[in-house]
């Protein structure tokens, strides 16, 4: 459709008029104005004159084959014509034309309404938080006063700032979100020196009051560290050097010989405990290394493993760490192993091959090519049975675990939700490959995961 206007023709005029002006109305005759067409539904010009009236656009008519005489030309409206057929009375608008052009407008203006209120509705449930924060609307990010309950272990390191405090309080259970503390000490202006090592606080403090018990000397422990479990030897002495006062370097020249330990293996890795030390004032490195293995043959003992398997189950409870997502299913894992094991089938475990790689950390819980077909001594890709060494250092349960697997005929499995942990456990390859699918399907799903 166009947005051209037409008119009832006139007679004929000088030429010269006419191709200048256009037709002309005989003065003799009362002729009505020329009535403009109707726009389009939704042209630029519907929206412009709607807008310039106050009201919608109206509908266009339907065309007339009818021709009106005299004029020589076809194609005007039906609505033309019966505004036309008494030549002297004046063009009215019939009264149901006007109720539908009324009818209309008012729908168009529902529509617009509506239109709005959606607009507005998505930009709530796209923003809303955010707007919320802003404002100061919504549920309070910090606790109430008089909530603290339990206790929390609370680690600063060197060099850490307010951010990094503030992450850790939360981490910890002590705030209620991750950057109340931080937004506190920018709002007040406050500027606060924070020493390295770990700190006694409760859980559900206000931020507030995690200031204060940061700065009283009594909450901090002195000569402390707190070490998770799965972390590298590496990973353990750089973070025992941002917690106590002893150099790296020392550290690591301290876990160079295992043999001064008393420990028959190639390396220490899976040997330094996870745990929280506090160690006597003057503590040298070797001092703190022979703390965390003797730490480690209690763990061993308790869960009743012969010295000579001591490298046996390390090695495996440390994959268990690093591969089991919940706690619970640690057991399931270690049998897992351990019949691949038994029916000489490659262990395959994306952790070994990380580790031979040096892309443990690498934030994926999938490895790369490149590390699964590396010619390493830990890739359990490419070589049969355990790898070299333990590739981190395992905690009580993994332990326990590794001595004590759970009765079962899996001999796959893949953790189906990384949010959840959940995982499958499989005694078939088919049954493993619908897992996987179920996997990839969160994955995609799920793309910022760390799939």
């Amino acid at each position: 459709m166009s947005d051209r206007s037409e008119s009832a023709a006139t007679p004929e005029r000088e030429p010269e008029l006419h191709d200048l002006f256009g037709a002309l109305p005989d003065p003799q005759v009362q002729t009505p104005r020329p009535v403009e067409q109707p726009a389009a539904p939704g042209s630029r010009r519907a929206a412009r004159a709607a807008a310039a009236a106050g009201t919608a656009a109206p509908v266009q008519a339907e065309e007339s084959t009818a021709s009106v005489e005299g004029d020589g030309h076809h194609g005007v409206h039906a609505t033309l014509e019966a505004l036309f057929h008494h030549e002297a009375e004046p063009a009215a608008v019939p009264k149901r034309k006007r109720r539908r052009g009324c009818l209309i407008a008012l729908l168009i203006v529902f529509v617009l309404v509506g239109g709005v209120a959606a607009g507005g509705l998505w930009v709530w449930n796209t923003y809303g938080d955010k707007i919320s924060d802003t404002l100061g609307w919504g549920p309070s990010k910090d606790y109430e006063a008089g909530q603290a309950t339990g206790n929390a272990l609370v680690t600063i390191n060197k060099g850490d700032g307010g951010q990094q405090v503030s992450e850790a309080l939360y981490r910890a259970g002590v705030t209620k979100t991750s950057d109340v503390f931080y937004t506190m000490m920018v709002k007040e202006n406050i500027v606060n020196t924070f020493y390295p090592g770990v700190y006694k606080l409760k859980q559900k403090m206000t931020a507030a009051d995690a200031l204060k018990a940061l700065n009283d000397p009594k909450n901090k422990m002195q000569n402390s560290a707190v070490i998770p479990e799965g972390y590298t030897v590496a990973e353990t002495i750089e973070r025992i050097s941002k917690s106590v006062d002893v150099p790296l370097a020392d550290l690591q020249a301290a876990v160079q010989t295992p043999a001064d330990y008393g420990v028959n293996a190639p390396s220490l890795e899976g040997w330094l405990f996870p745990a929280l030390y506090e160690f006597g004032p003057g503590a040298t490195a070797k001092d703190i290394v022979s703390t965390m293995v003797k730490r480690t043959r209690d763990s061993l003992a308790a869960a009743s493993v012969p010295a000579a398997d001591e490298q046996r189950v390390l090695t495996i409870a440390s994959i268990i760490q690093r591969e089991a997502r919940a706690e619970a299913d640690f057991y399931k894992v270690s049998r897992v192993i351990q019949n691949r094991v038994a029916q000489g089938m490659k262990l395959q475990m994306d952790s070994t091959a990380q580790y031979g790689y040096g892309e443990l950390h690498s934030g994926s819980a999938s490895t790369s090519d490149a590390a699964q077909n590396d010619d390493n001594p830990w890739n359990t890709y490419v070589i049969d049975g355990l790898p070299k060494t333990p590739i981190s250092n395992p905690g009580d349960k993994a332990i326990d675990a590794a001595m004590h697997p759970a009765d079962g005929p899996w001999l796959y499995f893949v953790t189906v939700n990384l949010d959840t942990g959940e995982t499958v456990f499989s005694t078939t390859y088919a049954e493993h490959e619908a897992a996987v699918k179920q996997w990839q399907d969160w994955c995609k799903a799920n793309p910022d995961s760390g799939c």
